[in-house]
């Protein structure tokens, strides 16, 4: 797995948790914002319903966490966790877990408390199963829970989930082709780009880059001459299509 950090140290019988670096972590956002989307539609539905405790967990293909849900109960026990978005739910980061064992397995799991070796789920009952859309593994659901009188119906919401995502997934139009890289952008111009296209004002983006606000305004001229644009909004929307954002 690439570009990955070690986490700060956590109480663990082998090694703290994996994290993905920030720049990548976008990029899988980025790359799978319709899989979050539709998976948060589809919690919001569910989570009405369900009286009990329950975490809801998706990670991508590679099993970096991208997105959670959880009851409001369990607000204080997650915070105090490790567990955070950009963290590898693999064996070698977080050790023996659902979503670990449907990796290694490709296909749905149920483990219960006692078969955890993450600390964290010492006291979960969690199903895990792949995100598969035709022959390619998209992601993981995981739905767990510490109630184990819960434990059936967290697994049969855990079984209907993925096909009402997956279906989700294939009515969505195909993504416009990726156009080439024609604009070549300096590390520093392509920073003042992304932090324009985050809605950063130059008296901010100055700020963050410890930086004049004329040397931003001289960025922006030089960014706006190369994509031929007069604005930020023309500049961003260029610089999407060209996969620079």
């Amino acid at each position: 797995m690439s570009e990955k950090k070690v986490a700060s140290q956590q109480p663990s019988s082998k090694s703290a948790a994996v994290f993905t670096s920030k720049s990548h972590f976008e990029q899988i956002l980025q790359s799978n914002k319709p899989l979050i989307s539709i998976f948060q539609d589809c919690i919001a539905h569910i989570k009405e319903h369900i009286s009990g405790t329950y975490l809801f967990l998706l990670t991508d293909a590679e099993g970096v966490l991208i997105a959670m849900d959880y009851c409001k109960t369990l607000e204080e026990v997650v915070r105090q966790s490790e567990i955070r978005v950009g963290m590898y739910f693999t064996e070698e980061s977080c050790e023996v877990n659902a979503i670990s064992e449907a990796m290694a397995k490709q296909g749905p799991i149920y483990l219960p408390p006692e078969e955890h070796e993450s600390p964290f789920f010492k006291t979960w009952h969690c199903f895990s199963t792949p995100l598969t859309l035709g022959s390619k593994t998209i992601g993981y659901l995981d739905v767990s829970t510490i109630n184990a009188n819960m434990k059936s119906e967290l697994i049969a919401i855990a079984k209907l989930i993925p096909g009402n995502m997956l279906s989700r997934m294939q009515s969505l139009p195909e993504p416009p082709p990726v156009e080439e890289r024609p604009v070549q952008l300096t590390e520093r111009q392509l920073h003042v780009l992304r932090l324009i296209s985050q809605g950063q004002t130059v008296k901010s983006i100055a700020i963050k880059l410890n930086i004049k606000e004329c040397t931003v305004n001289h960025h922006k001229k030089i960014i706006f001459e190369k994509f031929g644009v007069q604005s930020s909004t023309e500049a961003v929307s260029i610089a999407s299509r060209m996969s620079y954002l």
